[in-house]
């Protein structure tokens, strides 16, 4: 999956691109995940650089001068169904059509960064949650992580051992319920006992009162706590196939 969220900026007014930009980039730094966007001022422009998978979200505005953005639209989708499309507009009269297009979101003018901000947050529910970082202080500097790269969390004294995916650990101070804000709640990591968190992607199966990680790695799971997290970590998977599915549909 790509690490950075390419967004896509379609309109002929340099007002909204250029607050668009900024509105992206923003919601990025705030939400923690690496944000590109990519300004175009006519639809031509962005068929031009458009093909299947080159961008994870398009900003579309619908009134522009040549083509319009249903039509560009309808263009793009013949190669991508799955690239999720937000309509910008100053009327509702395009809608029908709009959403023909297999639209994400109809934004209409002037919006706020607030309309923004939810429709992005909304967007990267459904899109590949690799995507996504945090920041951690360990060995006297900060550092950036995508969550899909750690495996395991756990309390050591007043630190938290992170582990990697691949083997590395990072000791940072902190306690395990600040590292669960900094994950903004994400339904990979699974809480299985006192001070232990580990990344559903990750185990290999539940035995013995332990789970265990595809690295061989074995963690002890309370036993008032294990059909729940046994159930949390089917749940996560049944969810991400669905989400998949809808995604490759265009829903």
């Amino acid at each position: 999956m790509k690490p950075i969220l390419k967004i896509a900026l379609v309109d002929d007014e340099q007002e909204y691109l250029d607050g668009m930009g900024k509105l992206c980039n923003s919601f990025g730094r705030s939400a923690g995940y690496p944000v590109e966007a990519v300004p175009f001022c006519s639809a031509g422009d962005f068929l031009e650089a458009f093909s299947g998978g080159s961008f994870d979200l398009v900003f579309m505005d619908i009134y522009m001068e040549g083509m319009d953005g249903v039509a560009a639209a309808l263009e793009m989708r013949k190669s991508d169904s799955g690239c999720l499309l937000v309509f910008l507009t100053s009327s509702t009269d395009f809608m029908p059509d709009a959403f023909s297009c297999h639209a994400f979101e109809y934004v209409t003018k002037p919006f706020s960064e607030k309309r923004i901000f939810d429709v992005l947050a909304d967007a990267v529910k459904v899109l590949p949650q690799e995507q996504k970082y945090i920041e951690l202080a360990a060995d006297r500097k900060t550092v950036r992580v995508f969550l899909s790269d750690i495996a395991s969390a756990a309390t050591d004294a007043h630190y938290i051992m992170v582990t990697l995916a691949d083997g590395r650990g990072l000791r940072c101070r902190m306690t395990m319920p600040e590292f669960m804000e900094k994950t903004g709640g994400d339904a990979r990591f699974i809480p299985i006992n006192k001070g232990i968190a580990v990344n559903a992607e990750f185990i290999l199966e539940f035995k013995n009162g332990c789970c265990v990680m595809e690295s061989g790695a074995r963690f002890p799971v309370r036993v008032r706590d294990s059909a729940r997290a046994e159930q949390m970590a089917s749940d996560y998977h049944f969810e991400k196939i669905r989400s998949r599915q809808r995604h490759r549909r265009g829903e």
